[in-house]
Order: C-alpha cells, then structure tokens, then sequence
C-alpha cells in the first residue's frame, strides 16, 4: 500500500507519528489535499482541522485521526508530511465548554480593547477560537 510518512508537532509535545494514506488541512490559501508522492511544499497553515486518513485502524478501532492545530507550518516531502503547529490539540481531548468559554472571555475583551494593538490580538484569538469550536462540531458530526 501507497503510504506516506505524517509528523504533527506542537511547541509542547509530538502529537501524532505514523503511516498515512491521505492529510487534509487548512493551508493558507485554502483546504489542501496531500497524498503519497506529492510535489514538496512549504506553506502557512491556518487555525483549523488536520484530518489524517491512517494506513491501517488505531487501536481504537479508528481509521482516521483528528487534530485541531492553532496554525503553524507545513512540510511536505514525497514521503513525508510534517506540521510544526503552534498548538494542537488531539480531536479527542477537545473540550466545547472550555472552547466556548475561552470564547466569551475573548470577546469581553475585546469590548474593552482600547489599544488598536489590542484589538488585533483579541481578533486573532477569538479567531483561533472559532476555528476549534468548528472542528469540534465537525468531529462531534462524525461521531453520530
């Protein structure tokens, strides 16, 4: 079988290493599709889901793994596909309540924003955040 080799790093941990048939993740002008052989590329990733199509079931049975990443960088290889993201989160350990309160602190401050610089951080977190709840409803629509 035609496989390809996927890496997912955060700044804290390695999140997933194993065999993959196909990647799809938000790149930076948009969804990318990577199988065995692609050309290489370096991009941008933005916040959103990685979706890892295994090579063979995960031990829970699963043949497909999810990641939520914050955004970070793309490597691909012919053989090989690494994303150094700025935070990632396994699909399984997401937490919508959390997500949604992280959500209303961030747009409490940004009602409170003076500051243009600010605003601007606020804007990219509150960002980030909705790009997880997605991923979360998207995961959890898989799950039913």
């Amino acid at each position: 079988m035609n496989t390809i080799h996927v890496d997912v790093v955060s700044a804290e941990e390695s999140i997933f290493s194993g065999e993959a048939r196909f990647v799809a993740l938000p790149g930076e002008s948009g969804e990318l599709g990577i199988l065995p052989g692609h050309t290489p590329l370096i991009t941008r990733i933005k916040p959103g889901s990685v979706r890892i199509e295994l090579a063979e079931a995960n031990a829970t049975g699963g043949k497909e793994e999810f990641i939520f990443v914050a955004g970070g960088i793309l490597e691909v290889q012919p053989k090989r596909v690494t994303v150094l993201a700025d935070t990632a989160i396994r699909g399984k350990d997401l937490d919508e309540a959390k997500a949604n309160e992280a959500l209303k602190a961030a747009q409490d401050a940004r009602a409170h924003a003076k500051e243009v610089q600010d605003v601007a951080v606020v804007e990219g977190e509150l960002a980030m955040l909705a790009a997880q709840l997605a991923a979360i409803r998207r995961l959890r629509g898989r799950a039913h």
